[in-house]
């Protein structure tokens, strides 16, 4: 058999059962140049790799290069450690890298930018050709960039740690005098990408490649030679001090920085509700060490423990390492069942599991109850599939009017909307379920969330809710106050934007405001200097009623104030106001794509928004939803659908939707032509919303069908 023959024979059966739409990609290099004195350059470009068949982002080109990599690279034998770097992008899937036909390791499980480091142990290296290659443990679709791959010939700590940078982070907001802070330290080289450093996780640090967060404001590791800029930062509240530096071999660095608080927060506490840990969930890789370090350098006041299954107490861990003063935990569980996944909390350390392998709802409900006594039960990522289930999904749920045919989850307390290690495609899809919830008269308090099981790749408290509630002393927060004022709705949800806002000047999110002739309702938008508001929106019964745009001045603070003056609603309505902007790309807080994408395209969205008040117009000092409005008319206009439909002319389209609902469980033909005309006559307001609901519903016929 001819050498060329044997090639392609191996390049067979290396690619068998990796399917015929994508081929595998080799680079046969010859003895390549040194770039250094230590390094060969072994591959120069950066490679698109595909899993699966289909593209996963737009961003992507419709075809890539091949489904693996495969680099054949002439070299010397090595009888000590050396080490291989190279760069990667958008990794969510498991690859391997093997260095001949034996495993060398994986890619970073990071959609980031990152250079990462492997050491390559004693007489790995072949004289004469070597091959590596890189390929995907499954065919999970996934879109990589991969390559600029180097082989250095010093071991891998003494690579990495050619010189040492000393860092120190102040906390210099005044009036207090500067001190060291928790925080976290981002270094990315000249090209913009996420560095591994030297530096190992321990009481005081938690690390990744070019992320490491630190306890005590102090951090000292190691570096290649080069150029590089490092970012200081403490989550959503504070602002980023940065600094370039560009070093040599033997260099020893000593820099300092300071942040400042930029995002006002007096009297409400910053709160993650949806927090998990490697030690305890099994998944992801912060442990619960690392998760402690994590919490404090995000500024997360109330953290919630919320591993599967689990009831952890995070309190002698987080002294330990020396934090506790810097949050209150609060002991939770994420129940996760076939039927959705359910954060509850405070409970009990002693307290018992939940019987989470029950199918029934109300079961798992009602072991909750009776097992933990937890006040808070939130319904997790409504949108997203888990175990085949998803709780708002068409063939259950009805978009338009709320109405689910798993009617046990209207059970839970609270709501997701926010989830940033679950991002939607589309950021206002929740938000739409949860204005739809309320209409129902399903009181849900609306919450932002992490998600977090990492250190880095999704960041704790990304998301989080602000709940109502005295600050001054983070590790002695109220949780009976916090967890009271949680469940009134006295919450502000945040993922890069803060909403603020008053009715009258005394009514706030979680208050009923009473009715008067005029409400004047005051909104304010706020956000650290590195994210950006372009937009707000007030919102009436889930419609949009005002919106400005928002020209972002790129400071710290108050983004945007304003005020509008609304006319006296018919009936009693809720208001939300949300504010939006373009996603944060740098990786000191880098806002992940989607999680289950709805499409390739990405947009992603920094978002803020305001818990609910309640206007109160018919002044009975009750919350009267969209839906007991329609039960009332309906009831009164006793089998006179058409009736019903033209009273709907003083009602909002919220009201039609719900009426409309009851209409159709009637039996009432909503395209008759009675009831065609009645609408019509009723106003754009009611025709809206028979569409709405008419879509709505016909999308769950279809969905029951599939």
């Amino acid at each position: 058999m001819t050498n060329q023959s044997v090639e392609r024979d191996r390049a067979r059966r290396a690619n068998a059962g990796w399917g015929r739409s994508l081929s595998f990609l080799i680079v046969a290099l010859g003895l390549t140049s040194a770039v250094k004195a230590d390094e060969l350059l072994i591959d120069t470009k950066l490679h698109h790799l595909r899993a699966g068949t289909e593209r996963e982002w737009s961003e992507f080109p419709e075809q890539a290069e091949a489904s693996r990599l495969i680099v054949r690279f002439r070299s010397e034998a090595n009888a000590t450690e050396q080490a291989l770097r190279l760069r990667q992008q958008d990794v969510k899937q498991q690859w391997r890298l093997s260095l001949n036909e034996k495993q060398l390791g994986r890619l970073v499980l990071d959609e980031n930018d990152t250079v990462i480091y492997l050491a390559v142990s004693p007489g790995r290296l072949v004289a004469g050709e070597n091959v590596l290659a890189i390929e995907q443990l499954n065919r999970t679709a996934d879109d990589i960039r991969v390559g600029e791959i180097a082989l250095d010939s010093r071991p891998l700590k003494v690579l990495i740690s050619e010189a040492t940078v000393e860092l120190s982070v102040l906390d210099a907001t005044p009036p207090t005098e500067p001190s060291l802070t928790p925080c976290r330290i981002t270094i990315v080289n000249a090209d913009g990408a996420l560095v591994t450093t030297a530096a190992a996780s321990n009481e005081t640090l938690a690390v990744r490649p070019g992320v490491i967060y630190t306890a005590d404001g102090r951090a000292t590791f190691g570096l290649p030679a080069g150029e590089y800029t490092i970012y200081a930062g403490r989550g959503f509240e504070y602002g980023i001090d940065s600094v370039r530096l560009s070093i040599k071999p033997g260099d020893k660095v000593r820099k300092a920085l300071s942040i400042r608080r930029e995002v006002p927060t007096d009297g409400y506490v910053a709160c993650d509700t949806h927090i998990h840990t490697l030690t305890h969930s099994g998944h992801g890789d912060a442990s619960i060490g690392e998760r402690m370090v994590t919490l404090a350098g995000e500024g997360i006041e109330l953290p919630i423990a919320t591993d599967h299954n689990r009831h952890i107490d995070y309190d002698a861990v987080a002294r330990r390492h020396g934090v506790r003063r810097f949050f209150t935990p609060v002991i939770g569980n994420e129940v996760t069942t076939a039927v959705g996944h359910f954060n509850i909390f405070p409970v009990a350390k002693d307290a018992a599991i939940p019987e989470f392998q029950l199918k029934d709802g109300n079961g798992i409900l009602d072991s909750i109850a009776v097992r933990t006594s937890a006040k808070v039960i939130v319904l997790n990522h409504p949108r997203d599939v888990h175990s085949g289930f998803r709780p708002f999904g068409a063939e259950r749920h009805n978009a338009a009017s709320g109405e689910n045919a798993a009617d046990w989850l209207m059970r839970a307390k609270a709501v997701e909307l926010v989830n940033s290690g679950a991002q939607q495609t589309d950021v206002m899809q929740t938000y739409r379920d949860w204005f739809s919830l309320l209409n129902r008269g399903a009181l849900f308090t609306p919450v932002g969330a992490s998600d977090s099981h990492d250190v880095s790749r999704f960041i704790v408290g990304q998301a989080r809710t602000y709940i109502r509630c005295r600050d001054d002393q983070p590790g002695e927060i109220d949780v009976n106050e916090a967890v009271r004022n949680f469940l009134a709705g006295r919450v502000l949800v945040s993922c890069g934007l803060l909403v603020e806002m008053t009715i009258d000047d005394k009514y706030g999110p979680g208050d009923i405001a009473l009715a008067s002739d005029a409400a004047q309702v005051a909104v304010r938008v706020l956000g650290p200097s590195w994210t950006t508001a372009d937009k707000v929106t007030l919102y009436a019964n889930g419609v949009a009623i005002r919106e400005a745009a928002i020209r972002d001045n790129g400071r710290g603070g108050m983004k945007w104030s304003g005020e509008w003056k609304l006319p006296r609603f018919n009936h009693d309505v809720h208001l939300v106001a949300v504010a939006t902007g373009p996603g944060v790309k740098a990786l000191y807080w880098p806002i992940a794509k989607p999680y289950q994408a709805m499409s390739p395209v990405v947009e992603r969205r920094v978002i803020g928004s305001t818990g609910a008040i309640w206007f109160d117009a018919d002044g009975d000092g009750q919350r009267t939803s969209a839906f007991e409005y329609a039960k009332r008319l309906v009831e009164k206009h006793d089998g006179r659908a058409a009736d019903v439909v033209r009273a709907l002319a003083g009602y909002d389209q919220a009201v039609a939707i719900q009426a409309a609902g009851l209409l159709q469980a009637q039996g009432v033909s909503l395209d008759s032509a009675d009831i065609r005309a009645a609408v019509n006559q009723a106003g754009p307001h009611v025709e809206t919303g028979f569409t709405e609901f008419f879509a709505a519903w016909r999308a769950s016929e279809v969905a029951r069908t599939r």
